[in-house]
């Protein structure tokens, strides 16, 4: 039987799921659900510096981006950091952590860039028993205005420097949760290394606005004629969050960071993918939000299940095994050739696929009269349009052809001539080396 236990930087609990920091993680009463369904921890929702209470808005705080069948894809929020004092969240963590010594219990922080404003607050949490921080470098509305935030992410001297404090004044695991709105995410992974962190969480939400009423003509959600940008989470998110994950993963001075991955984990199949890119766990907001706690009990089974299946007896064992078949396109081989093939007897003939590929791509599916639909073969670049836009699960394929075989669009056979852009006769730097 798979084993789901987790130890992330000595933090353990009895899966790798965890919630995010974010509205289902704001009260001892959430969490305390969240453990019953099944979670494995929980990052509590930024706690803020003892002071003015920070004061939320009270109209909309949620845009959304929907499918055609309703289902949220995107969802994008302009709320801030807890509004709920700090001593109340403080004596809620402790009586959770007591009851539930077993799950981990990470506390989300946010407060002004300044050392003796983090030395303030790290004992106060030291004190609740919580198992590490998170350092919230990633908001990148309303409080980034106020030079928190992604204000800071942004930065990477400060993200160094904020981490830096951090460990010289706490005994607790210190991860940093990084911001997407950035051009490189290795600069701030590297920071974050450099002041000491024990691992990097990311990513945080993007910089967006999901939608406008066209009948105000503001920006939603709309407050009282006039909107904002928010940050943009859910499943749409995925692939920005664990192309960034794959990133510090598979680079070498960043390769031994821990990572805790976020951005769209909506089943255990994501969860899964984001491992193997590298995240020792992952972290959950919008799935939740969405379809509620329990949601976790499906992906506990699903990927013990899958575990099981491919003989992985810890989730240790496939934790960055995709990482080294990550690459740069120039090192992709280019005498790989692969050609579309239709099913005719799952094809439903719609005439999307000849549509797609008709007018868009290099006009390589025939229709016959009665609409039976074929791939000409001498005409296929292998660009997978049509599969992707085929509403027939696995109706269309691709079929790699082998070596030797020939390759009707070129005439010539499919040959290990160069492997990859940097031998090949066409590139300019290979031209150049000869």
């Amino acid at each position: 039987m798979a084993n789901l236990q987790s130890n992330f930087v000595g933090i353990k609990s009895p899966n790798p799921f965890w919630l995010a920091s974010a509205p289902p993680t704001d009260k001892e009463y959430n969490v305390r659900r969240a453990f019953e369904a099944g979670w494995g921890g929980v990052v509590w929702k930024t706690l803020g510096e003892e002071g003015p209470p920070v004061v939320n808005v009270n109209g909309p705080r949620y845009g959304a981006i929907h499918g055609a069948d309703r289902r949220l894809l995107g969802l994008n929020n302009i709320e801030l950091i807890t509004d709920r004092p700090l001593q109340t969240n403080l004596q809620e963590i402790k009586a959770v952590k007591r009851d539930y010594p077993d799950r981990a219990v990470i506390v989300s922080l946010m407060v002004p860039c300044e050392e003796e404003a983090w030395k303030a607050i790290l004992p106060l949490v030291e004190e609740t028993g919580a198992d590490g921080i998170e350092l919230n470098f990633g908001c990148p509305h309303g409080m980034a205005e106020r030079g928190m935030g992604s204000a800071v992410g942004q930065v990477p001297e400060y993200v160094e420097m904020v981490t830096r404090w951090c460990k010289a004044n706490t005994r607790m695991p210190v991860i940093v949760k990084l911001t997407p709105n950035i051009t490189n995410i290795l600069n701030p992974a590297t920071a974050a290394m450099k002041g000491g962190a024990d691992a990097v969480s990311l990513i945080n939400t993007i910089n967006s606005i999901t939608g406008v009423d066209l009948d105000v003509m503001a920006p939603m959600p709309t407050i009282d004629g006039k909107g904002t940008h928010g940050g943009y989470c859910g499943p749409a998110v995925k692939p920005i969050a664990m192309n960034m994950v794959a990133e510090i993963a598979r680079n070498a001075e960043t390769a031994n960071l821990p990572i805790s991955g976020i951005g769209g984990v909506t089943t255990w199949r994501d969860a899964a993918e984001f491992m193997a890119l590298g995240a020792g766990n992952v972290q959950v907001c919008t799935a939740a939000m969405t379809y509620g706690f329990k949601i976790v009990q499906e992906m506990i089974s699903g990927l013990s299940q899958w575990m099981d299946e491919k003989g992985h007896t810890s989730t240790a064992d496939f934790v960055g095994m995709a990482t080294p078949n990550v690459t740069d396109w120039q090192y992709l081989n280019l005498n790989h050739v692969t050609k579309a093939v239709i099913n005719e007897d799952d094809c439903i003939k719609c005439g999307r696929c000849y549509a797609a590929c008709e007018d868009t791509s290099h006009q390589a599916i025939e229709m016959t009269e009665d609409r039976v639909f074929r791939v000409k073969d001498d005409e296929c670049v292998a660009c997978n349009l049509c599969v992707n836009v085929c509403p027939v699960e696995d109706c269309i394929t691709m079929r790699t052809l082998a070596p030797g075989e020939m390759d009707e669009r070129t005439g010539q056979p499919v040959a290990a001539e160069y492997g990859n852009w940097l031998a090949h006769p066409n590139n300019p730097a290979s031209q150049a080396a000869e």
